[in-house]
């Protein structure tokens, strides 16, 4: 089992622990390098592989090759499968990719599994055995299937509280997570985005993570981000960060025209920043407050 994700983090630990009691052989490298991690998987027969999205995402940057790993299971979890990355890896390397949403708090909340994933590429999956999810209004009550709430998720491994005192919101046994999300009529969940992470711009509400998605599926984008920023006329306004592939062009307008197209007025970026590369921290996830206002 190689694990790629870093092992301080709650997801590669966890990956440690699953190695252990499997009495895996564990192959481990110092920094995830895509440029030589199938020699690696091939060098080590590994079947398993363990890595945060940002590492599949840079994996499929390499060129094809008509040699495939020994692969039975890719799992990854720690942020969201951006843009149609599931599909895209999937052709290439299999029906093996496993998303895990959850958090440090609760542990695991769902897993999709590869037909999940192929049935609704955006997907985290279905709650696993002895784990409960619910989309909750405000008032606590439970929303209709295709409507966003806050979601709440209970298991045996939730935690008692921070070292600080303070703990997160509960309701009949399920911790909020602090994502927004909803499910489909098929029972799956999906996470719209965090709840501290919505605006309100001319009183619309607005999640980045909807207008990040539609800005990744654009060929020439390599990474993006979207965040709110502070707006004098409109209280908020969306700013979108891109990072593009080699040799792309792309310029701020054709980039509001895409969302123009596909969303609402109010979800369309005023600002478009085009950057060298993301700030992101040691498990993949991007530094929002490191990116330039």
């Amino acid at each position: 089992m190689m694990i790629a994700a870093p092992l301080f983090h709650t997801w590669g630990f966890a990956g440690l622990q699953i190695a252990l009691a499997l009495r895996a052989t564990v192959v481990l490298r110092r920094r995830f390098d895509p440029a030589t991690v199938v020699d690696t998987l091939d060098e080590h027969g590994c079947t398993a592989l363990i890595a945060v999205p940002v590492m599949l995402q840079n994996l499929m940057e390499q060129p094809p090759s008509d040699r495939r790993p020994p692969l039975s299971v890719v799992a990854v979890s720690g942020s969201a499968l951006p843009g149609g990355l599931a599909t895209r890896f999937m052709d290439r390397y299999g029906d093996i990719l496993y998303n895990l949403y959850g958090s440090t708090e609760a542990s695991w909340a769902s897993i999709a599994t590869p037909a999940d994933l192929r049935a609704a590429p955006g997907t985290a999956g279905r709650p696993p055995h002895g784990t409960r999810v619910a989309v909750l209004d405000e008032a606590g009550r439970p929303v209709p299937p295709g409507e966003s709430g806050r979601l709440f998720v209970g298991n045996e491994m939730l935690f008692e509280g921070y070292t600080n005192g303070p703990s997160k919101e509960v309701r009949d046994g399920l911790l909020a997570t602090g994502d927004v999300g909803h499910l489909d009529e098929a029972g799956r969940v999906f996470v719209d985005g965090r709840e501290d992470d919505m605006i309100i711009s001319g009183g619309e509400n607005v999640f980045p993570s909807e207008v990040e998605n539609l800005l990744a599926d654009l060929p020439e984008v390599r990474e993006v981000a979207v965040i709110g920023v502070p707006d004098d006329a409109y209280g908020q306004r969306l700013a979108a960060y891109l990072v593009l592939h080699p040799g792309a062009a792309l310029d701020d307008e054709k980039v509001r025209d895409h969302v123009r197209r596909h969303r609402a007025r109010f979800c369309v970026p005023r600002d478009v920043v085009f950057l060298a590369a993301l700030p992101r921290n040691a498990t993949g996830k991007i530094l929002t407050r490191d990116l330039p206002r």
